[in-house]
């Protein structure tokens, strides 16, 4: 019944009172904005912006082929609004324009009712609305910037959407099955990851704690973030978590790995899944029961104490190191493949462990040698569980003597585990 009611409503009435709800909605979030301002310093709320929605909905509708009317009426409501707003600055020294940009968007919601989807006028309102709304929270955002924040966010841009589109995706050489395309797009690949890890340490969780900071720096570098909580663990010998966050840092390398190899070889990732889901689990559990062990003997004990950043991942120095080790790994790996087969690709992965896995681990991930998934599965496993015994040995070196014991039992089960896989598929 409601649908047949809505059938025979006139299409201009249904455009109309869109216009007057939307100007309204608008109209009221500015007096809800401006609730504690003199009447005499507010542009106009409520009433005032539905009025300038209709005016425009009647200069718009008179004329819609030409827009002669719509377009006149909006050269006098910007001179309007120009005479508002000097005579704003001259008499109030204020010099805000925001409600009155906000005017002449609500002057022109009738042609975008008439002309765009329902779903795009509602996407506009909702945005200003919000935008309106979050300009504290905005200015608090921006004091968080350092002066070359932007220079860096453009660094990426250019990497990711200028220098990548431009490289030929045909291989360097037949020693080198590597092309400059795939090879740019392993360093955005890792930067992006790096660069994610990095803003959401800096803007969305500046004031982490231990556990925050081991899961945030796992994506980053795993082996990084180990060296930084051992050495902290010297200045804080009885703070609870740094042994669950370590672990919690190659949990989150397992799942960096994982979406590089979703990014770069879905086959691969698929046959990856069952192995490091279940390395995953078990260093999640490893590092929930350190964490539970821990607040058993150390009740009430504060974990939120911030841990500095790590640096930008963008710096020109990281990008040339995993280039050179990209391009090295690529030759060396070949060179394996080509004369010792499958048995020197597994040596191989073990010996890149004590290195940066990720240039090594991605040539995998884009290589063309006829190599099983299941053969790639235990090189990639074999690279991690190298890896992870390098991290123990960085551990139990720089952490205070009280955390050792943890990183040997918790490492050691993680280095048996990864043994055990790659034997079973092998």
């Amino acid at each position: 019944m409601s649908e047949e009611l809505l059938h025979y409503i006139p299409v201009d009435i249904a455009k109309f009172f869109l216009v007057i709800l939307f100007s309204f909605l608008i109209g009221l979030e500015q007096r809800r904005y401006h609730i504690n301002d003199e009447p005499e310093s507010r542009f106009g709320t409520d009433r005032t912006f539905t009025f300038i929605g209709i005016l425009g909905y009647i200069l718009y509708v008179i004329s819609p082929q030409t827009l002669l009317p719509f377009l006149g009426g909006g050269a006098v409501m910007a001179a309007l609004l120009c005479i508002y707003y000097s005579g704003k600055i001259k008499t109030r020294r204020e010099f805000g324009i925001t409600s009155l940009v906000i005017a002449i968007i609500t002057y022109c919601l009738a042609p975008l009712v008439y002309t765009q989807s329902e779903w795009l006028v509602l996407l506009i309102v909702v945005s200003l609305l919000m935008l309106t709304e979050i300009k504290k929270r905005l200015l608090e955002f921006s004091k968080k910037f350092d002066d070359d924040e932007f220079i860096t966010f453009a660094k990426f841009l250019v990497i990711a959407g200028v220098v990548l589109p431009l490289l030929p995706d045909k291989p360097i050489s037949a020693e080198i099955n590597i092309s400059p395309y795939r090879f740019w797009l392993a360093i955005v690949a890792v930067s992006g990851i790096s660069y994610f890890s990095y803003l959401l340490k800096k803007f969305v969780f500046p004031q982490s704690g231990i556990i925050l900071t081991g899961i945030l720096g796992g994506l980053y570098s795993s082996t990084a973030t180990t060296v930084i909580l051992a050495k902290k663990s010297k200045e804080m010998p009885d703070d609870t978590g740094v042994a669950s966050a370590i672990i919690l840092a190659t949990t989150m390398m397992y799942l960096r790995i994982f979406l590089l190899a979703l990014f770069f070889n879905r086959s691969l990732a698929f046959h990856l899944a069952p192995s490091f889901g279940a390395l995953i689990v078990l260093s999640s559990l490893i590092a929930l029961y350190f964490s539970k062990f821990d607040n058993a003997g150390n009740p009430g004990k504060d974990q939120t104490e911030p841990i500095k950043p790590h640096n930008n991942p963008l710096e020109l120095k990281t990008s040339i190191l995993f280039g050179t080790l990209f391009i090295l790994f690529a030759f060396i790996t070949g060179y394996v493949n080509k004369n010792y087969g499958t048995g020197g690709i597994n040596i191989l992965s073990f010996v890149v462990g004590v290195t940066d896995i990720d240039p090594f681990i991605i040539n995998l991930f884009q290589s063309k040698w006829n190599i099983a998934d299941t053969f790639l599965v235990v090189a990639v496993v074999n690279a991690a569980t190298s890896n992870n015994l390098l991290k123990m040995i960085y551990g139990i070196t720089l952490s205070d003597k009280s955390l050792r014991p943890k990183l040997i039992a918790g490492f050691g089960i993680l280095i048996v585990a990864g043994l055990i896989i790659s034997f079973v598929f092998l």
